[in-house]
C-alpha cells in the first residue's frame, strides 16, 4: 500500500459522507431565501480549528502591521490569543486525533505553538533585536514544521504542500519590504481557511480501537458510499 492515497487530489470539493469522528460537533450553515439556497456549509471540529486559527493569525498579523500599539502591549494580548488558540485547538481536535491516532500531532502543535509564544514575548520584553527582527520568518518556521508533522502523520500530501508553500514564504518576505507582518498574515491565514473550505487527502492508518461495533460499521458503510460516489 502506498504511503499516500494517490487517488485522492490534493483539494476537492468537501465530501458529505463522514466518519463517526468527523461528525462529532458538525457545524452546518444553511442561508437560503424561498427555495434559492445563498449559502450551504458545514465544517467538522478540525475545520473550526483550522478557522480559530485563521482568525487569530489574522488578527495578530494585521495588528503588527497597522495599528500604532507598543510592543509589549501587542505581547499580551499576542499571549492571550495565541493560548487561547492553543486551548481551542485541544479542544476541538482531541477526540479526531484519538480515534485517527494522530494525538502526537496535537502534541507537536502544541509545542511548536508555546515554544514561538515564548521566544515572541522574551524578545520583546528582554530586547532580543535579532529575534525581534525575524518573528515573521521564525512563525512561517514553526508553521512549516506543524504541516509537515501533520503531513506524515495524516500521509497527506495537502499538509506536506502547505508546509512547503511556508518555507517558501520565508524566502520571500526580504522582497515584501515593510509589508512583512501583512504577508505573513496572509500566507498563514489563507492556508487554514483552504483547508476549512475544502477536503484535503488523507491516507488513514487507524484501528479505531476507540469505537464501538456499531461505530466501526458506520465508518465502513461511509467509506463505502464515498467510494461509490467518488
Amino acid at each position: 500500500m502506498s504511503f499516500f492515497n494517490l487517488s485522492e487530489p490534493l483539494l476537492r470539493e468537501k465530501q458529505q459522507e463522514l466518519d463517526f469522528q468527523d461528525i462529532q460537533g458538525l457545524v452546518c450553515l444553511n442561508y437560503q431565501i424561498g427555495n434559492f439556497i445563498l449559502f450551504s456549509k458545514f465544517y467538522t471540529r478540525v475545520d473550526q480549528a483550522f478557522i480559530l486559527w485563521g482568525l487569530i493569525s489574522s488578527g495578530i498579523f494585521v495588528t503588527a502591521q497597522f495599528l500604532p500599539i507598543s510592543w509589549s502591549s501587542q505581547a499580551i494580548l499576542w499571549s492571550v490569543l495565541t493560548l487561547f488558540g492553543a486551548i481551542g485547538m485541544v479542544s476541538l481536535t482531541w477526540f479526531w486525533a484519538t480515534v485517527e491516532q494522530l494525538r502526537w500531532v496535537v502534541y507537536s502543535w502544541g509545542i511548536l505553538i508555546l515554544a514561538g509564544l515564548i521566544l515572541t514575548d522574551l524578545s520583546i520584553f528582554l530586547g532580543w533585536g535579532e529575534v525581534l527582527t525575524r518573528l515573521c520568518p521564525l512563525w512561517l518556521g514553526l508553521s512549516a514544521i506543524g504541516y509537515f508533522c501533520t503531513g506524515v502523520g495524516m500521509r497527506s500530501r495537502t499538509f506536506l504542500l502547505m508546509g512547503f508553500i511556508h518555507l517558501l514564504g520565508i524566502i520571500v518576505l526580504p522582497y515584501c519590504g515593510v509589508m512583512q507582518f501583512l504577508s505573513t498574515g496572509l500566507i498563514m491565514t489563507v492556508s487554514l481557511l483552504l483547508l476549512a473550505e475544502l477536503q484535503w487527502d488523507m491516507q488513514s492508518s487507524s484501528d479505531y480501537k476507540q469505537l464501538t461495533p456499531q461505530q466501526k460499521q458506520f465508518n465502513q458503510e461511509q467509506s463505502q458510499r464515498r467510494q461509490m460516489n467518488s
